[in-house]
């Protein structure tokens, strides 16, 4: 899909509801909870690897598809290149999992999870309670929460509800209305998205004006249409201390090789 509606987030949040319902349906919420608490998930391995001082620290993104570009990568091979971004240095690898607008799956992240030791990020949009035990049940150490996606109730909810299953949250947010809202709720972790979800416009203007509204320890993550070592140079300038890089590494013939070069 390369022609985005009118307001695409909306689009997507509608679909991720109608997703969410069918699976509960398939599994209630009894039997997920039983899976989920046969993992042990590290949030705090997460934040740590985010927060280092002392690396270039980049979430690794593996997506098959995106709304703005359509197919990124035709042989998506998500544990090869998940594998290959571990041996290039990864601070934490995003796994995407909605699969109307990305082609992303759960069974790609309990894949990933099964190769891997890097702590990763189960990137979808997280609406309901019942996704938190999904993302655990599959190896996630992270969830993503988008501001822009929740009420402040549902957005604090599930904020709690992460940290009381071990999950570390990465709050995204695009202006610095969502960031106060971000903040408000007691995000440790927030992620600057360069890209309007709703447009699918990328403007690096979102970091620089929001950098000066994360506290110092909160830790901050530039999000979105990075691309080379100066954007990083920018970015660590600012005060960011992670780098979510998705389409970056899956245009380049060797992803993890493009990883390690950076």
């Amino acid at each position: 899909m390369t022609n985005a509606p009118p307001d695409l987030l909306a689009a997507i949040v509608a679909a991720t509801r109608s997703r969410v319902a069918a699976a509960i349906a398939r599994e209630p919420r009894a039997g997920l909870e039983r899976r989920a608490m046969a993992r042990t998930p590290n949030g705090a391995a997460f934040a740590a690897r985010l927060g280092r001082h002392d690396a270039v620290n980049i979430i690794a993104e593996c997506k098959r598809r995106s709304p703005s570009r359509g197919v990124l990568r035709s042989a998506y091979d998500p544990v090869a290149i998940a594998t290959a971004y571990e041996r290039a240095g990864a601070a934490a690898i995003s796994i995407l999992t909605e699969p109307g607008f990305f082609d992303g799956s759960l069974d790609h992240l309990i894949a990933v999870r099964e190769a891997v030791k890097t702590p990763l990020l189960r990137k979808d949009f997280m609406v309901h309670e019942y996704q938190l035990l999904e993302a655990r049940a599959a190896g996630a150490d992270a969830i993503l929460l988008i501001v822009a996606a929740l009420n402040d109730a549902d957005l604090r909810h599930l904020a709690e509800g992460a940290r009381a299953l071990g999950l570390a949250a990465l709050v995204e947010v695009h202006d610095l209305e969502e960031c106060d809202r971000a903040l408000t709720t007691g995000a440790s972790i927030i992620g600057v998205n360069n890209r309007n979800l709703r447009t699918l416009q990328v403007d690096l203007d979102a970091s620089h004006v929001i950098a000066a509204r994360i506290p110092k320890d909160v830790i901050s993550v530039s999000e979105s249409g990075l691309k080379t070592p100066a954007d990083l140079r920018s970015m660590k300038a600012l005060g960011y201390r992670a780098f979510l890089m998705g389409e970056r590494f899956m245009v380049d013939p060797d992803p993890g090789a493009a990883l390690a070069g950076l």
